[in-house]
């Protein structure tokens, strides 16, 4: 498996926590020295280790916006 370089730029926001510690966060990343995108997934506590997740650019977060405010929660 090729090696892949990433870089938290900034923690938006913790949107949940589970009792081992991993918290599920919205951050803006940098995979392989390219630019930062918005990232939800799960972080271990020390933020070495990271589950699946996905990330999106400024455009599909925008479309993503827009589906969330046009739903019943």
């Amino acid at each position: 498996m090729a090696e892949f370089k990433f870089e938290i730029t900034e923690r938006i926001a913790v949107l949940s926590e589970n009792p081992n510690g991993w918290s599920r966060q919205l951050n803006m990343v940098s995979w392989n020295d390219r630019d930062p995108k918005y990232d939800i997934r799960d972080w271990a506590p020390d933020g070495k280790k990271m589950g699946k997740g996905i990330s999106l650019t400024h455009d599909e977060l925008t479309v993503l916006k827009g589906v969330l405010e046009e739903l019943e929660l």
